[in-house]
């Protein structure tokens, strides 16, 4: 039952996010990574465990280093962290001995990690099909950067410099 209800979060999650505008910003699925890493941290807590709670808290800072890192360079890096962390979650118990992780966590993490990240490859996968067809002359770092105008707000389409000509 927990690995359905991992799929339908995820599904619901990330569905929500691409209806409302969340997953434009960049910033989104390194966000995403970073808060499900910190599940763990919480758990030692809850089961009062300090060695866990090292552990723990070593590993979630690899995992936001990786979400900063993705979030700068690749975010085909995020959707691999994401897969990564599920398959974290499958071996958890043999690595790090947390006595707070509730039993059923690792089939729900390990779902939810999965589907995420492979709708995050899903989306990656579709805008650089885009960008080969309609924006093959515009730098890559450029068509998938946006700025915010200073002088009024707006969006700069296209590329990530201002210019009226590219101002809605």
């Amino acid at each position: 039952m927990e690995y359905l209800i991992g799929v339908v979060l995820a599904a619901a999650v990330c569905a929500f996010a691409m209806l409302a505008g969340f997953d434009r910003d960049r910033v989104f699925y390194p966000m995403l990574l970073f808060v499900i890493a910190t599940y763990y941290i919480l758990f030692a807590a809850m089961g009062s465990s300090t060695p866990a709670l090292t552990i723990e808290s070593l590993v979630a800072c690899i995992f936001l280093m990786v979400a900063v890192v993705g979030f700068k360079k690749n975010l085909w890096l995020i959707a691999a962290a994401l897969a990564g962390h599920g398959v974290f979650d499958f071996f958890h118990h043999l690595v790090i001995q947390n006595p707070g992780v509730p039993v059923w966590w690792p089939g729900f993490c390990l779902s939810f990690d999965f589907l995420a990240g492979g709708f995050l490859a899903v989306l990656l996968a579709r805008r650089s099909g885009v960008e080969r067809g309609a924006l093959s002359q515009i730098d890559h770092n450029q068509a998938t950067a946006q700025c915010v105008c200073p002088k009024n707000g707006c969006r700069c389409q296209a590329t990530n410099r201002h210019t009226d000509a590219n101002c809605t």
